[in-house]
Order: structure tokens, then C-alpha cells, then sequence
């Protein structure tokens, strides 16, 4: 139920509630309509103690505002199963006491997404972010740290096309403290390297060591002080990057979760005074909780890389995980108060950056106009409309890469489309149109050969059965990332609470009804091969080929994979 008008004449004098110790939201505030928030709104927070955390992670390039529908299926499995974040929609809304219909609703479910997204409008957009984070400075001077958790370099044409240069003049600018990694590894240790170089802040990740050497490959730590407070930032970059990205890319580097080398870290930390000893990770939410319980004297753990947004922090055995979601549609705020060398008391608040409502920082605008200038004419170019919703995040297949299989089937004359399960890609609303930049937030990475091959359904299972292990297995050290491969032409069923080997059955041709045979050979079409020397055209002129060719995107409920929890 919205709130009226009388009801919001009401509450005009009334601040954020607590939904909880220590958390500020706006679920149960009095917002009906979008532009009843203002700017004031979003920034409303009573600092707290001596230390302001600021956070971001997964922006995946996004430079300007975006759609993005958040999940509607995010299984748990084993002790997480029902727990944060594997909770969505109705549930999630019931679980952190947010108003259906409020903003808070919109950005941090799926529910009614369309109809609020229009209400909304877009979030996100790094000229909003840098006047939020420049308010909370000027509030906090002395006392700020704006903290970037890495998947900030991949995701866009012109982050692509510059290879993150893009990106690390943004950060800059925003001047960013510190970040960590993982999709930045994917420009190769070169390329890594030069824009580290270019940097105005350290680039942290104490869980990579040289593979031949047994050294450390980049800073783990970095000292800060704020409002009195000693303040130690690890970085901890995507465990698995070798494995869910080329390894050949990086073949001097070793990653790993590392617990024992956390813990070291911790300890020289507070060896050297820290007072506060936060965790800048890239592990995923469930690798973080986990982790959290592992190790001693880790007070702030920043997750990232799963792209959860929570609007409370969790309490792990006296660590703080924060999730702030991705694409640069919240910023997390997170206020300490420090006493004899302790976390006494904190304030959380999960902002969502409602791009209608907060005024462009004036500089960076003129930056993004500047970084997309060169490639404006392509960006902008229209190559079609959709009649669908397309988006891509949840555990299965999105309607996204619905159309991204359809693409590979029918340019690469295919009878199976596989696409994987990635994460990132801004959403579009029925009606839109399709640019070169849309299609690129969800294709444009640096291996992005669309292959064409032959493989027997005993091979397809196996890869089904792989991937559905690297995001079920109960034993959060061993998923690997990512959500389940895409599939087209295609149809299964899955069991995520049965072992490894066991999930995956009823695999069936669509077109035919005929099950998919372990001996035959079939005709795959595939991209983001792992592998080197793939292929084949980049996937983004397959889509775009095919969506100009069909002018409108219109896709049917896809019910070709069946779930068992």
C-alpha cells in the first residue's frame, strides 16, 4: 500500500527509524512517491563516534544511472538456506519490515519492479554518488573513508574500449581511499600494472602471491587515521579468479581465500596499532560469513562480488558484514564509535542513490561526459526495442541472456546456446529502446569470442553438474562465483540440495520433446570461453545482429528449467 498524501504531510517532520540496532532505513518512512524524497532524504543520518565508513562495490563501469531488477530467486543451501541474502521479494520484505510500494521496495526487490521502476526512476549514476559522498565529507571531514570493493574497471564500451583507464579516472575523482579486485584482473597483469600506476589510492589485495616466487604480489594493508581513530584496511581480492576468469591472463599470480593469511594480517594490524581493522573483500556474501567466523579481531567486513544489498549490517561473532549491492545504486554508510581501542556502537544506513532526486555533481558530469564523448556516436546508437523486461540477475536465466541465447542459436546456426551465468548488466523496461551501450552492460568483457563446437550431452551435463556445484555446494569455500550457466535451446531439472554429480536430470531438447543424448554429438554455441585461442565473433555484434534483424524483443515465459529445493 502506498502512503497518501496526508499521510506523508504527517510525517514530514520525522526522521528514519531504526529497523534494528544500529540501522537506518527508509522502508517504513513516509516516501509514497518519488518525488516526494529529496536529496536531504537519502543524506538524513545522526553521526555516531569518531569513524564514517563509506562503501561501494561491483559498479561494473556503470557511469551514468540505470534499471537494475534485483533477483527473484537467490538459493541458500545447507546452514544458509532462509538466511540473508538467500532471501527475496515478499519474504525480504517481510524480513527487514520495508512498505511494499516504498522506494526501498523498488530498489532492493524484484517486486513490482516495472510499475515502481517507473514511479522511481533509475538509480545509480557516479556524478550522484560523488554529491553524496561529497555531503558526508563536508558533515565528516575528519573522520571519512570512501572505500571501493572491486568489479569497478569491466562492464561498459567505454571501460572496454579503454581498457578501465575510464574507471581509475573516475575513482580518482571521487577520491577513493582504497579498493580491492577481481574483473580488473581480466586486462591481463600488464594492463593491471599501468593503471595501478595511475592511481591516486592503493590498490589492496593481500591474497595474491607470486606463483613462482611466494611473494606478495600487492599491498595487503594500508594504515589510516580518522577522528583519532587508527584505522586498518585489508584487501582481499577474488579468490577464484584464475578459475572464473582466464588463468592465462594472470599466469604469474596465485589466489586463494586464505583464512591463516587473513588472520596474519589481522594481527599485524593491530600489532602496528589499528584500532579498527576492516576487510575490503571481493569473496562473496556467504564466503564473508564464513570467513567472519574464522577468524579474530576483524571488526568491518565489506563484502562484495555476489552483489547483495542489505540494509542491515550482520552480525558475525562481533564483525560487521556490510553488503551494498552493485552497479552503483547504493552507497553504504557506516558510522563507529570507537572506545579503548574497540567497536563500542555503530550506525548503518544502505543510501540507494535515487538518481531523480540528487543533483549531479557538476565536475563529474563534465568527467562522464568527457570519458564517453569519443565513443558517443556508438553508445547511443539504437539497434532495437523491447517489448520484454530484460534483466539478468538470479540463479538461473534471466530474460537477457534468454535473448543472448536466442542470438547464438540462430546467428551461429546452433542447436544448444550456453551463456554464463555472470551477474552485471543494467535491466531494461518494457518499451525501451536498445543501444549499443545496453547491450554492451551485459557482454563487454575482454575474451568475449562467441565459439561454435560439438559436444556430447554426457560433456553437457558434466558442465551443468560443474557449475551447479561451484554455486550449491553447502560448503561456501567452494563456490567458485557466478550464477548457473544459461542455457538455450536446452531444458533440465535441478536438485540443489543433492550432491555433486546428482543435480542435474531430465535434460531435454526444446524443439523436439527428445531427451538429450549422453553419446550424440550436438551443436554448441557458446562465449567467455575460459579457454585461449577461442573463435568467433565478439558476442556483442551477435546480439546486436540479431536484435536488428528483429527490430523488437518480445520473449516468452521461460519454463525449460525446473527447480527442486
Amino acid at each position: 500500500m502506498l502512503f497518501t498524501r496526508r499521510d506523508f504531510l504527517r510525517a514530514t517532520a520525522a526522521t528514519a527509524i531504526l529497523t534494528g540496532a544500529g540501522t537506518v532505513s527508509l522502508g517504513r518512512t513516509a516516501y509514497g512517491q518519488s518525488k516526494m524524497m529529496t536529496q536531504d532524504d537519502l543524506l538524513r543520518f545522526t553521526p555516531k563516534g569518531q569513524v564514517t565508513l563509506l562503501h561501494v562495490t561491483d559498479m561494473h563501469a556503470q557511469l551514468k544511472p540505470v534499471y537494475f531488477r534485483e533477483p527473484s530467486v537467490n538459493l541458500g543451501v545447507g546452514e544458509v538456506a532462509g538466511k540473508p541474502p538467500h532471501v527475496v521479494g515478499p519474504e525480504f520484505l517481510k524480513m527487514f519490515d520495508i512498505a511494499r510500494g516504498t522506494p526501498e521496495c523498488h530498489a532492493l526487490t524484484y517486486v513490482d519492479f516495472v510499475d515502481l521502476a517507473r514511479q522511481y526512476g533509475k538509480l545509480g549514476g557516479v556524478d550522484r554518488l560523488a554529491t553524496l559522498i561529497k555531503a558526508i565529507r563536508a558533515e565528516r571531514p575528519d573522520n571519512t573513508l570512501f572505500l571501493d570493493g572491486g568489479d569497478t574497471w569491466q562492464g561498459s564500451y567505454t571501460s572496454y574500449h579503454t581498457k578501465g583507464e575510464d574507471m581509475v579516472k573516475v575513482m580518482n575523482a571521487l577520491t577513493t581511499d582504497a579498493m580491492t579486485a577481481h574483473w580488473e584482473f581480466t586486462y591481463g597483469q600488464d594492463r593491471v600494472q599501468e593503471l595501478i600506476d595511475q592511481m591516486d589510492f592503493p590498490f589492496l589485495a593481500g591474497n595474491v602471491i607470486d606463483a613462482t616466487w611466494e611473494e606478495a604480489v600487492f599491498d595487503s594493508t594500508k594504515m589510516f587515521e580518522r577522528g583519532g581513530v587508527k584505522i586498518a584496511v585489508i584487501g582481499q581480492a577474488f579468490p577464484y579468479t584464475p578459475i572464473a576468469n582466464p588463468g592465462y591472463m594472470i599466469p604469474d599470480w596465485s589466489f586463494g581465500i586464505r583464512p591463516e593469511m587473513v588472520q596474519e594480517h589481522i594481527d599485524n594490524a593491530r600489532a602496528n596499532g589499528a584500532e579498527v581493522v576492516v576487510l575490503l573483500s571481493h569473496n562473496g556474501f556467504d564466503v564473508d560469513r564464513k570467513l567472519a567466523g574464522m577468524v579474530d579481531g576483524l571488526d568491518v567486513l565489506l563484502t562484495g562480488h555476489t552483489h547483495d544489498a542489505l540494509p542491515r549490517a550482520i552480525d558475525v561473532d562481533g564483525t560487521l558484514l556490510i553488503a551494498s549491492g552493485s552497479h552503483g545504486k547504493f552507497l553504504s554508510r557506516l558510522d563507529l564509535d570507537v572506545k579503548n581501542g574497540k567497536v563500542a556502537d555503530y550506525t548503518y544506513r544502505l543510501i540507494p542513490v535515487f538518481s531523480d532526486v540528487i543533483t549531479p555533481d557538476p565536475d563529474m558530469a563534465k568527467l562522464v561526459e568527457e570519458v564517453r564523448a569519443p565513443f558517443a556516436a556508438e553508445i547511443d546508437r539504437v539497434v532495437g526495442t523491447t517489448d520484454s523486461l530484460l534483466y539478468r540477475r538470479g540463479n538461473f536465466n534471466g530474460t537477457f541472456d534468454d535473448l543472448i541465447c536466442q542470438a547464438l542459436l540462430e546467428e551461429r546456426d546452433a542447436e544448444i546456446a550456453l551463456s554464463p551465468g555472470f551477474r552485471w548488466g543494467a535491466t531494461l523496461l518494457p518499451g525501451q529502446e536498445i543501444t549499443v551501450d545496453d547491450i554492451h552492460s551485459m557482454t563487454s568483457i575482454t575474451y568475449p569470442e562467441a565459439y561454435r563446437s560439438q559436444m556430447k550431452g554426457e560433456m553437457l551435463k558434466t558442465i551443468l553438474e560443474d557449475v551447479a556445484d561451484n554455486i550449491f555446494n553447502p560448503d561456501p569455500f567452494y563456490q567458485q562465483g557466478g550464477d548457473m550457466v544459461r542455457v538455450g535451446g536446452m531444458g533440465y531439472t535441478i536438485d540443489v540440495d543433492k550432491p555433486m554429480g546428482s543435480r542435474i536430470s531430465n535434460m531435454t531438447m526444446l524443439k523436439t520433446g527428445e531427451p538429450v543424448d549422453p553419446s550424440r554429438e550436438y551443436t554448441v554455441a557458446g562465449w567467455a570461453s575460459v579457454n585461449e585461442g577461442t573463435e568467433g565473433p565478439p558476442i556483442w555484434d551477435v546480439v546486436t545482429n540479431y536484435i536488428e534483424k528483429h527490430k523488437t524483443v518480445e520473449l516468452a515465459p521461460n519454463d525449460s528449467i525446473q527447480v527442486r529445493s
